[in-house]
């Protein structure tokens, strides 16, 4: 290496980058799931790697691929990226900065953001032991926009700004790749190149993770031909004894340009100059391998005596790197990104046209529920209410309406069951059918409904069945058929309350609810119950199952809820039969339907939401000295606050009330007598609660609790007749008992 040698101001590769679309979907849920509001630093691991080229058909030139920088979705998983780099990629480090607003990120000093890293590297390569991490540093500024699926972002990369500039020596015997840098092979032959490509390989396999020492190194020949390869931060070592033209440091050029080595060396560079005062150096570019590398030698002039002006100060040492403006102690450096126009100004990253329709919908579904969680509602769990997978039995107008509720609150699984078509008069009440749907007879309902689903949601699965729900006060016919298709149909539900964790009730008939009350008592299935009178309505969760019990609070023992069959002292029976216009269509305010159905979603969500589930304790009545639930809703121990066991509400007060009501040891649908006889007995025990009168009555005791009040009836009558006779004598004889 000679100083009479010519020179050419060195220029760089400025890097690009290049973000897979999975790298901001999995932006999205980390800002939604985990970051929120938060705008702490982000780690990030991109990657880098030697540049192709290519040759142009028509004119036979050869284009050069820009130099990128590259980030996956698994950038965003520091630990777990660093072992998954594409083979023969580095690692780049930085960090994300995340904005909550546009008006945010427009208004960040970026300039300070980008100053105080620059001093970073300028810290870390003064004083690491691998300073490598920090040879190539990035930041990304980033806005998203989740709603529209816009990402505005802008990369920098800063690299410290040498003064005076350096250089590369020009000697005229260039091969083929320009007057300033020549082929490697110049320097080495085959046989060294092919050993340096193996030591290049081994330095990547002996990577430790946070460290980049597999892009940047040292390497010397020695006396006896042999190449070796060190960390840079040993260069006063490794080169103790090694001649200055014998010296050469090595990177990972990103730049597939033979005459323009890439942005990395800018710092590498910077920390020969400022670590080891180093003014001139042999350089390697290490390109896809050791036959197209080329190498160079640059070198940064000397400052004269006394021109400080503008230079790094060290305490009282200059060092030859700019100093930013106004302070002589911060680095300049230089690195924003330009955009698709060339200008130094963020880029967007509009991904709404390029995703799948489907997973857009999932994205935007969940949206608005996880935003509860960035303020409001900390603590909800979303999840437990989106794997909930729901039984709606009836699809008419109280299962349309709860099915929307259940797609509002993001879930699932939704299954109807329904026996009846889409009738003419259905589709103004019912919001999941159209006119087209009564059309030939009508669609069966509960298929129809389902469809409906899958058209505002694709992603739910939502399902149909057409199934007749045997009832008390309803034989079944005594034909073979008769009894095959009822046990069939028993056997359907059986299954579809076994596989699904809460069941609707929103069937037009009181008996139609039995058998779905029954089973799940049975077996511990989560029930909401909603029916519809013309201006009142009642909704109400049943209590757990027969076998769990009652439960203590406090010491003090708590009664298992009751169900809706829970206050009656007769069974159900028949009540379809002799029934007017007027009494076989739902007769309500159009209003009412969609209160009673979305009071009924809510109280599903504010169980699944409580610490206790489906044994959660009902906020204590109101007592004249407390006017309001409020206090009672904070403590008790529910996300949602209080949760209800009945809810009776009246549209013509717009008013609506809470009522508790304990499980009822002779209850036709959920008491253990029941339960037992119907583990025991199977269909049979079922057919006999179908056809036989007085069944069930006879089952729980309830005829005898008839007969005995029947029987306090003629005690309280006789009572009665002698209290009028002795009030006769008493007004006639004035007798004084």
């Amino acid at each position: 290496m000679t100083d009479s040698s010519q020179t050419k101001l060195l220029q760089y590769a400025t890097l690009s980058s290049s973000i897979n679309p999975s790298f901001w979907h999995s932006f999205a849920e980390l800002k939604i799931n985990t970051l929120q509001l938060s705008d702490a630093p982000v780690p990030l691991l991109a990657s880098y790697s030697t540049a192709r080229s290519t040759q142009d058909r028509s004119s036979g030139e050869m284009v050069y691929l820009p130099p990128t920088l590259n980030l996956e979705a698994s950038s965003l998983l520091l630990d777990q990226a660093s072992a998954s780099l594409p083979r023969g990629a580095v690692p780049a480090f930085g960090h994300l900065r995340n904005f909550n607003t546009v008006d945010e990120f427009k208004s960040a000093d970026k300039q300070a953001i980008f100053n105080e890293l620059a001093s970073e590297i300028h810290k870390h390569l003064l004083q690491d032991q691998d300073p490598t991490p920090f040879l190539l540093r990035f930041v990304l500024l980033a806005f998203a926009d989740l709603k529209k699926y816009k990402f505005f972002h802008w990369f920098a990369f800063p690299a410290l700004v040498a003064k005076p500039a350096w250089e590369v020596e020009v000697d005229g015997t260039g091969a083929g790749t320009g007057t300033e840098w020549k082929a490697a092979s110049t320097v080495w032959d085959a046989e060294q190149l092919d050993k340096l490509e193996r030591l290049v390989e081994e330095r990547r396999e002996a990577q430790v993770t946070g460290s980049a020492s597999a892009a940047f190194w040292l390497v010397k020949t020695q006396a006896d031909g042999s190449v070796e390869t060190a960390d840079i931060a040993s260069y006063d070592h490794f080169f103790r004894d090694t001649p200055e033209d014998q010296r050469t440091v090595a990177f990972v050029d990103p730049s597939a340009n033979p005459s323009v080595p890439g942005w990395p060396l800018r710092n590498l560079l910077a920390f020969l100059a400022i670590r080891f005062r180093v003014s001139k150096v042999r350089v390697l570019c290490w390109k896809e391998d050791g036959s197209r590398s080329v190498v160079g030698v640059v070198r940064q002039a000397s400052t004269a005596v006394g021109a400080t002006e503008g230079l790094l100060k060290n305490g009282d040492d200059v060092v030859g790197l700019a100093a930013l403006a106004g302070d002589a102690t911060r680095p300049s450096a230089v690195g924003w990104e330009r955009n698709a126009q060339g200008k130094l100004a963020p880029k967007v990253a509009d991904l709404g046209p390029l995703m799948d329709p489907a997973r857009l919908a999932d994205q935007a579904v969940d949206l608005n529920l996880k935003l509860m969680r960035w303020r409001i509602m900390p603590d909800i769990n979303l999840e437990v209410v989106q794997n909930t997978k729901c039984l709606l039995l009836g699809a008419g107008t109280l299962g349309c309406y709860v099915a929307r509720a259940l797609l509002g609150w993001g879930v699932r699984n939704i299954t109807f069951v329904d026996s009846s078509t889409v009738s003419f008069s259905n589709p103004v009440r019912q919001p999941l059918f159209e006119f087209a749907d009564c059309l030939e007879g009508g669609k069966p309902k509960a298929e129809c409904a389902a469809a409906a689903l899958r058209k505002i949601y694709p992603g739910v699965n939502a399902k149909g069945l057409k199934l007749s729900i045997p009832m008390p006060g309803h034989p079944v016919p005594p034909t073979p058929d008769a009894r095959a298709q009822a046990k069939k149909d028993i056997s359907t539900l059986e299954s579809l309350v076994d596989s699904h964790d809460a069941v609707f009730l929103l069937m037009d008939s009181r008996e139609s609810r039995w058998l779905p009350t029954m089973l799940c008592a049975a077996k511990n299935k989560i029930v909401l119950n909603a029916a519809l009178g013309f201006d009142t309505y009642l909704v109400m969760r049943h209590g757990a199952g027969v076998d769990q019990g009652s439960a203590a609070e406090g010491g003090v023992e708590r009664k298992r809820l009751g169900c809706y069959f829970c206050n009656d002292i007769v069974a159900p029976a028949d009540s379809l039969r002799d029934r007017t216009l007027d009494q076989m269509c739902t007769v309500t305010r159009p209003g009412l339907a969609p209160i009673a159905a979305a009071s009924a979603v809510e109280l599903l969500v504010s169980v699944l939401q409580h610490k206790e589930g489906i044994h959660a304790a009902p906020p204590p009545l109101p007592t004249s000295s407390s006017s309001s639930n409020n206090s009672a809703a904070a403590s008790s121990g529910g996300v949602l606050g209080a949760v209800p066991h009945q809810i009776r509400g009246f549209l013509s007060a717009f008013s609506s009330m809470l009522i508790v009501g304990p499980a009822y040891d002779r209850c036709t649908a959920c008491s253990s007598a029941v339960v037992q006889a119907y583990r025991e007995g199977g269909d049979q025990m079922l057919f006999d609660a179908f056809g036989e009168e007085g069944y069930l009555e006879k089952l729980t005791g309830l005829d005898k609790l008839k007969a005995e009040t029947d029987g306090l009836l003629d005690e309280e009558l006789d009572w009665d007749e002698e209290d009028e006779e002795e009030g006769e004598k008493e007004d006639g004889d004035g007798e004084l008992l």
